[in-house]
């Protein structure tokens, strides 16, 4: 299994049968809807089949920094979070974006339903190249 780490969230990834992808996460940027060690199954979508309020994982964007881990930098990141707005949605007024209105065509505005966690209200827009897919189940628990 390889583990990834985020800035908000940490993310355990396994892939199942190329389409599916099984997620521990790791943090609680997602809380109280998903909290540390849940596991989901991830479908890979493209982003134009992504909408608002579907729960993604995407890398962050290119900008934001390193990981890291108790042995100090570690390999790729994953975040989990809720799409909030995709290409030509308003931009919400809390996403620090100057000068756009509309969500521009690969970006999307996603939040983590814990308020503290780090996303769009403080790194902008995400890239929608960068989406693994779309959470479509809790394995063993509670639903979505």
């Amino acid at each position: 299994m390889l583990v990834v780490v985020g800035l908000a969230v940490a993310l355990g990834v396994r892939s199942v049968r190329g389409r599916y992808v099984v997620v521990t996460v790791e943090g609680v940027s997602m809380a109280p809807t998903l909290v540390d060690g849940d596991r989901v199954v991830v479908r890979r979508r493209s982003a134009t089949e992504v909408r608002p309020g579907d729960v993604v994982v995407l890398e962050p964007p290119a900008d934001a920094s390193a990981g890291t881990g108790p042995g100090g930098p570690v390999g790729p990141r994953w975040n989990i979070k809720r799409v909030v707005a995709v290409a030509g949605d308003p931009v919400p007024d809390d996403v620090p974006v100057e000068g756009v209105d509309r969500v521009p065509a690969g970006s999307l505005v996603v939040f983590g339903d814990n308020p503290d966690g780090v996303d769009s209200r403080q790194r902008g827009l995400f890239e929608s190249a960068r989406l693994l897919g779309v959470a479509v189940r809790r394995l063993g628990g509670r639903p979505l």
